[in-house]
């Protein structure tokens, strides 16, 4: 008889790709490099990606803010549920979340933050998304975790935290403390029930 649970095995199963302290000083190497590119942001529009990249838009606003003392920072929240090409094709019910932009962003540098780049499908919905809220200048991309070797579309990020190689039947976790209790990215096993990529 095994003593071990199936919780027990999805965990002794799940690979520790990073640490809350390698999350922290990702993340403030991203605030950096955002710096350097865009100096007092008076231009410039971070977008988080509904619904995860929200997590890690708000952490890099506020240790810009915070850490780095620049003000009056535009955040805004973009659902992109209903803009995918495969939200029709999928057993799941999908769950629309709120978007929140409440600005235009013509001739505005937006930066779209998600925390993982897989096929590039949710990005290509961002675009089509976010043009209901103006034209912008240009737009950049930032995610915390880029998965190599999985695109779909010709879609590669400015800025990213971490490059990883992962096969088709592993999945990229990201934990947030404001959501999961812990800052921390694992690699696991994909159950089953496939969820639409991103």
């Amino acid at each position: 008889m095994s003593i071990f649970t199936a919780e027990t095995k999805t965990i002794m199963s799940q690979k520790v790709l990073l640490s809350s302290k390698e999350v922290s000083i990702i993340l403030h190497r991203l605030a950096c490099q955002l710096i350097e590119k865009h100096l007092g942001f008076s231009d410039t529009i971070l977008i988080g990606i509904q619904p995860r990249g929200t997590y890690l838009a708000q952490r890099l606003k506020s240790i810009l803010e915070q850490e780095y003392h620049i003000k009056d920072i535009v955040l805004g929240f973009l659902d992109i549920t209903f803009f995918r090409d495969d939200f029709r094709r999928t057993d799941k019910t999908l769950e629309a979340s709120k978007t929140s932009i409440n600005f235009l962003v013509d001739g505005k540098k937006v930066i779209f933050i998600d925390d993982v780049l897989y096929t590039g499908r949710s990005i290509r919905s961002a675009l089509t998304a976010i043009q209901s809220f103006g034209r912008p200048a240009e737009i950049e991309l930032l995610v915390l975790i880029d998965r190599r070797f999985s695109r779909h579309l010709p879609i590669q990020p400015d800025y990213r935290g971490r490059q990883v190689d992962a096969i088709n039947d592993e999945k990229v976790k990201v934990c947030w403390k404001e959501q999961d209790g812990e800052d921390a990215v694992y690699l696991e096993p994909t159950k089953n029930n496939k969820s639409p990529t991103t």
